[in-house]
C-alpha cells in the first residue's frame, strides 16, 4: 500500500472543534432526554446518583493517574462547598428537564454567564464592563419574554431552573479558583466522589429499584453527564468562545425539535425569541471581550 493510502487526513484546529461541540450538542441532548425517562420509575436524587455511579466506573479506569494528585487531598474544603452547589444545582436542572418543555430548560439555562459575571465579580474581583452589562440587560429582558408574567402564569418550575442556572454559574467561578493548584481530572474525580454519596444518601429516603429496561437510560445518563464536560473542554482548547458559544446554542431549536417530535411539546415562538436575546446579549459581549484583547 502506497504511503499516501496509509497516511491520516489531519483535521484543521476548526473542524476538530467544531466536531467535539457535536458531540457536547449530542451528550447535553443524550442527558436531558435520558433523565426525561428515568423519571417515570426514579426521583431525581436516584438518577444523580445513579449518573454518579456510572461516571465512577469510567474514571476507574483512570485510577492510577488520578490517584495520586486526588491522595494529597489539596483544597479539598473548597472542593466540597463546589459539588455541594453543583449537587444542588444538577438536582434544579433536572428537576426542571422533568417537569418544564426541554428547549424552555436550555433556554433558561443559557442565563448561566449573566451568573458567572455576578459571582466572578464578587467573589475574584472581576470587573463588570460595559459589555457585560449588557449580557446581564439582555439575558433578564429575554428571561422575561420566555416567562411573560402578567400574560402567562408562571410556571415556579422556571425558577428551578433559574436556580440552577444560578448554581452553575457559581460552580464554574469556584472552579476557575480550584484550577489554579488541581489538574481538570483531579476536580472531575472529586466531583464523582463527593456527589455519589450525596446522592445515594438522598435516594435511600425514597428508594425505588430500577427495572431492566432502566439499565441503557441509566448508562446513557452517566456516559453523556461526563462526556458534555469533556467534549466542551476539547472545544475550548480549538476554539474561542465568541466561536463555542454560538455552536453550543444549537442545543435550543435541536431539543425543541427533539420535544416537539419524541413528547408532542409546542414550539413557542415567544420562547424563541427570548432564547435569541438571551443567546445575541452574550453572544455580544463576548466579541467584544474578545476584540479588546487583540
Amino acid at each position: 500500500m502506497p504511503p499516501s493510502a496509509r497516511s491520516v487526513v489531519r483535521l484543521s484546529p476548526l473542524v476538530q472543534g467544531v466536531l467535539w461541540m457535536a458531540g457536547c450538542l449530542a451528550s447535553f441532548i443524550g442527558m436531558a432526554i435520558a433523565s426525561r425517562e428515568l423519571a417515570d420509575s426514579l426521583s431525581v436524587v436516584q438518577i444523580l446518583f445513579f449518573r454518579s455511579l456510572v461516571g465512577l466506573a469510567i474514571l476507574a479506569l483512570l485510577a492510577r493517574k488520578v490517584l495520586p494528585a486526588c491522595r494529597r487531598a489539596e483544597r479539598i474544603g473548597l472542593h466540597l462547598i463546589r459539588n455541594l452547589i453543583h449537587f444542588a444545582a444538577q438536582y434544579c436542572w433536572t428537576l426542571g428537564v422533568v417537569l418544564l418543555p426541554l428547549a424552555e430548560v436550555f433556554a433558561l439555562e443559557f442565563t448561566m454567564p449573566v451568573w458567572v459575571a455576578i459571582f466572578a465579580f464578587l467573589l475574584l474581583g472581576e470587573r463588570i464592563h460595559r459589555a457585560r452589562l449588557v449580557a446581564v440587560l439582555g439575558s433578564f429582558a429575554g428571561v422575561l419574554v420566555i416567562l411573560r408574567p402578567g400574560v402567562e402564569i408562571i410556571d415556579p418550575a422556571a425558577f428551578v431552573v433559574l436556580a440552577a442556572a444560578m448554581g452553575y454559574g457559581l460552580s464554574i467561578v469556584l472552579v476557575k479558583r480550584l484550577t489554579e493548584s488541581c489538574p481538570p481530572l483531579v476536580i472531575v474525580t472529586w466531583m464523582i466522589v463527593m456527589q455519589l454519596p450525596m446522592g445515594f444518601g438522598l435516594a435511600l429516603m425514597d428508594w425505588q429499584s430500577p427495572s431492566l429496561p432502566d439499565l441503557p437510560w441509566i448508562l446513557l445518563a452517566g456516559l453523556t453527564g461526563l462526556s458534555a464536560h469533556y467534549t466542551m473542554a476539547r472545544a475550548l482548547r480549538l476554539l474561542e468562545a465568541s466561536t463555542v458559544v454560538p455552536i453550543d446554542f444549537a442545543r435550543v431549536p435541536l431539543i425543541a425539535l427533539i420535544g416537539f417530535w419524541v413528547y408532542g411539546e409546542a414550539l413557542d415562538p415567544w420562547l424563541g425569541l427570548g432564547a435569541l436575546m438571551i443567546f445575541g446579549a452574550n453572544y455580544y459581549a463576548l466579541r467584544r471581550e474578545a476584540r479588546a484583547q487583540v
